[in-house]
């Protein structure tokens, strides 16, 4: 299987995008481009640098950043379990600028006392944004954990509200 991978500017810090033939397998967030770069080739050594490639889903990603609605029709090339793919497909459903909470993704995927286990489901998604787990938050409305941090969620949740008020 061939990897290829590119590293944008964003925002919210530098952000990789690693993709097959098939589509993304990774969007994660870091904080300089040796940080990413040096942790991509230990997991991926192979994995070619290859922007024009991936230039298509770096702008519908830019385009989000600037406010507007990420189409979901990105392609996806990820592996998962069969719990994780329903939480990701039900994550997927929550509106541009809204939030869920845990418990609220686990009675709509039809396990109510599996918010744990959508939390995790949550932190194991190899694809941020494209599959939004920064919109799932505790039941108490705090903003919970974040695999690009925390100040990124809230960043991230903030952009969506405002451009959601404009539109």
């Amino acid at each position: 299987m061939r990897l290829f991978y590119a590293i944008e500017n964003s925002p919210l810090g530098h952000l990789l995008l690693v993709a097959t033939e098939r589509g993304l397998c990774a969007v994660q967030f870091g904080n300089s481009v040796r940080e990413l770069t040096r942790t991509l080739h230990r997991q991926l050594p192979r994995a070619q640098r290859d922007e024009a490639r991936l230039r298509p889903w770096s702008r519908a990603l830019q385009e989000y950043f600037k406010g507007r609605k990420l189409t979901m029709t990105l392609p996806l090339d990820v592996q998962a379990t069969t719990f994780q793919r329903q939480v990701w497909k039900e994550l997927q459903k929550i509106p541009y600028g809204q939030t869920r909470s845990y418990s609220e993704i686990a009675r709509a995927i039809g396990h109510p006392k599996a918010a744990r286990a959508v939390a995790r489901a949550c932190a194991t998604n190899p694809v941020s944004i494209v599959i939004p787990c920064h919109r799932v938050i505790r039941k108490d409305g705090s903003l919970g954990g974040y695999g690009g941090g925390i100040a990124r969620k809230r960043a991230l949740l903030s952009l969506e509200r405002a451009q959601g008020e404009t539109r």
